[in-house]
């Protein structure tokens, strides 16, 4: 179609759905968060919206926000007939939605009403959703409350992790975004207002969230370790020293004893050889890296670490 599309988004969950606007639509510019520091050496380098949007030759734009008069100005000269958002992370004024005909279009990882804001697929985790999806809705002022034009169920599966459940979702919504603009540019589809009094709210993440409370029922920190993966990610302390948790397993009808005290499962090391009593139950520890080192398995943390078992976590040294 000759319909022109801005499209603004960044990181994992824009990647697929850019590259299927590239494949169906002129592309008159993508807009993405600014280069930042990445890695060991805190280099800035590109993001991969940026170098796919190079690649197709569409120019890039990364405004550090979208309120200054010139960034509207902008806009309104590329005329778009759509603006496509998706986990842009900018606000998008009155005067930027009002300029496309078809609206702007933001694509969210949720069933909306359900998690609403910024966080949607840590929330859902969080929650122990056993359903989830992607929802399509035309933006307005309030976060996330505009008429949705099309949604897309998507089961959660007991080992998703934030990365992983991402990763599909983001399929998911490209593929929809495919038969949902075609629909809505002939003008076969119907938004639909959000019931406002079934409304959640996601909350931003913070690197702090990635501290294990012991006191919490083990399937809540079971779920933190997921919806945490792989940013923050989840940790504890040991000796003074930083102790990733990466991978845990919950073990129901174990009872809760004294929080955070380190206990022996399986001493033959074949199943789960270590876990860690909570307010409620004990959880399972199958993946760890200690600071500086190496991710080890349970089993391998523990034959090196002879005063791990019965300590009592966080452990100072």
């Amino acid at each position: 179609m000759s319909l022109k599309i801005v499209f603004m988004g960044s990181g994992s969950f824009a990647l697929p759905v850019l590259e299927s606007l590239l494949r169906h639509y002129p592309v008159a510019a993508v807009y993405t968060q600014p280069d930042r520091p990445a890695g060991r050496g805190r280099a800035t380098s590109p993001s991969e919206v940026k170098k796919l949007a190079l690649d197709g030759g569409v120019p890039v734009f990364q405004p550090p926000s979208l309120k200054p008069a010139a960034e509207v100005e902008r806009l309104r000269e590329l005329k778009p007939e759509a603006i496509v958002v998706a986990a842009y992370g900018l606000i998008l004024r009155l005067e930027v939605l009002g300029l496309p005909p078809f609206g702007c279009i933001n694509i969210h990882p949720s069933l909306l009403p359900g998690h609403r804001g910024p966080s949607p697929i840590v929330a859902t985790l969080l929650a122990g959703d056993r359903v989830t999806g992607v929802s399509i809705m035309l933006m307005e002022e309030g976060v996330d409350t505009g008429p949705v034009l099309a949604r897309q169920e998507e089961p959660v599966l007991p080992g998703d992790t934030a990365g992983s459940l991402t990763a599909r979702l983001a399929g998911v919504a490209a593929k929809l975004l495919e038969t949902t603009l075609s629909e809505w540019f002939a003008g076969r589809i119907r938004p639909r207002q959000q019931d406002d009094t079934k409304a959640t709210y996601s909350r931003l993440i913070a690197k702090e969230d990635g501290e294990l409370d012991w006191r919490l029922p083990a399937v809540e920190l079971e779920r933190q370790v997921r919806a945490y993966d792989p940013w923050p990610g989840t940790s504890t302390t040991w000796e003074g020293r930083r102790l990733k948790v990466l991978r845990v397993s919950l073990l129901p009808g174990k009872k809760a004893g004294d929080e955070g005290r380190v206990v022996a499962l399986d001493p033959a090391g074949v199943g789960t050889p270590v876990g860690v009593q909570t307010g409620d139950g004990v959880l399972g520890l199958l993946l760890l890296q200690i600071e500086g080192k190496r991710p080890l398995s349970a089993v391998e943390f523990v034959r090196g670490q002879r005063g791990f078992i019965g300590a009592v976590l966080p452990s100072e040294g």
